[in-house]
């Protein structure tokens, strides 16, 4: 429980990578604010689990990240009701999948505002809090697709390659304060956000659903295997602990060897 009295803040955290991270933090004791949409009885039991899990607090904040306004009132709120944000992990982000020439003006701008600009946004308002303390973790769950391309994900390929740019500059400017800035850069992992891109890549290719799974997603990937959401969470568990202290700028990739290649 070597995180207990600390507190983090996971964002896009009410399902899939962001709630196992959630959970594995709580798991060592931290208090939590997570964030997201979804169903309000089901965020209220993630709510309530993580708490027994933590023997601390966790709270739930609705903010919308793609709103710089509401990411500045849920800080805010972290102040008043925990002392603040000792882990941030920037995990919230979304898809489309199209040809560029096609790809709706609308959903880029949405793509860039919350993969990436969302997490510019928070990190403005976590550094002066762990600065104070000497003492912070800033995590962004980025992707293969910060070091590499696909076709027809312009704008996630975009943002995720940015949000790498962004923490190896942050990572930077907080070196002797305590802070450190790091990316985990899974692979494809089985969520419902890459659940949902299979319909868009069957149109985009004309492929079967076995196809996509086979034929794109994993292709990529040597293993053939989809990376466990709880692989990722225990990376970003170790990212927190005295011993990751000097891991910091780095662009972490779980990825089944597909950055390899």
């Amino acid at each position: 429980m070597h995180l207990k009295g600390k507190t983090a803040l996971v964002t896009g955290s009410t399902s899939g990578i962001g709630l196992g991270i959630a959970k594995a933090l709580a798991a060592e004791g931290a208090n939590l604010i997570i964030n997201g949409f979804g169903d309000d009885d089901a965020i209220e039991t993630e709510r309530a689990g993580l708490e027994k899990l933590s023997g601390g607090k966790a709270d739930y904040d609705g903010a919308d990240l793609t709103k710089p306004d509401e990411i500045g009132e849920m800080f805010a709120r972290a102040d008043q009701n925990f002392g603040g944000v000792d882990i941030l992990v920037n995990n919230a982000g979304t898809q489309f999948v199209s040809p560029i020439e096609d790809f709706p003006v609308a959903k880029w701008d949405l793509i860039l505002a919350l993969n990436l600009s969302s997490a510019f946004h928070t990190i403005r308002h976590a550094v002066p809090g762990m600065r104070k303390k000497g003492w912070g973790r800033i995590i962004g769950t980025a992707s293969a697709h910060s070091l590499v391309a696909s076709p027809f994900k312009s704008a996630y390929v975009a943002a995720k390659h940015g949000l790498a740019g962004l923490t190896k500059t942050v990572a930077l400017e907080v070196a002797e304060a305590g802070i450190t800035a790091n990316c985990i850069s899974p692979g494809y992992v089985w969520t419902p956000l890459v659940e949902g891109q299979i319909p868009d890549t069957m149109k985009a290719r004309n492929m079967t659903r076995e196809q996509v799974i086979n034929d794109v997603l994993l292709a990529g990937q040597p293993t053939k295997q989809f990376v466990t959401v709880e692989q990722v969470a225990a990376l970003a568990v170790f990212l927190t602990r005295e011993e990751a202290a000097n891991i910091t700028g780095a662009n972490l990739s779980v990825d089944g060897g597909w950055t390899a290649a």
